[in-house]
């Protein structure tokens, strides 16, 4: 089967850089897969988890905190605001996280809370625990 480099950066480091057989992220229109020779595009990324999966082995889900994904014939490359490995989370943070945006919610009803913070503050949560979790 033939396969593509992922790489996926972000200011500080690079994330992941593996040669894989699929791409699947989520766009703003959409989850997109990626097969090697695909198209050349760009497409902004939502907040959500990006999963590389590689030929006989458990596939590799990586928390991509939005950003910009670049497909080219032989490689994908992410350029994320933040990104992170599943050993990397903190799941008792990430819960204390969910917690405090979900809080900020209901309060954005009767105070002047930035409610868009809020809600992009309680994706990431939920992605690092969905992430971490999946990968126990």
């Amino acid at each position: 089967m033939s396969s593509m480099l992922l790489e996926i950066v972000t200011p500080e480091r690079k994330i992941y850089g593996q040669e894989v057989n699929m791409v699947v992220a989520k766009g703003i229109e959409g989850e997109l897969g990626i097969l090697p020779n695909h198209i050349p595009m760009v497409t902004p990324l939502r907040i959500a988890a990006v999963t590389a999966k590689v030929q006989g082995q458990k596939d590799h889900v990586i928390a991509v905190h939005g950003g910009f994904m670049e497909v080219r014939k032989d490689k994908v490359v992410i350029l994320a605001e933040s990104a992170e490995l599943p050993e990397e989370i903190d799941a008792d943070r990430a819960a204390r996280a969910r917690e405090r945006a979900e809080a900020r919610l209901r309060e954005a009803r009767q105070e002047k809370v930035d409610f868009h913070r809020a809600e992009q503050a309680l994706q990431r949560a939920m992605l690092r625990i969905n992430v971490r979790n999946r990968d126990i």
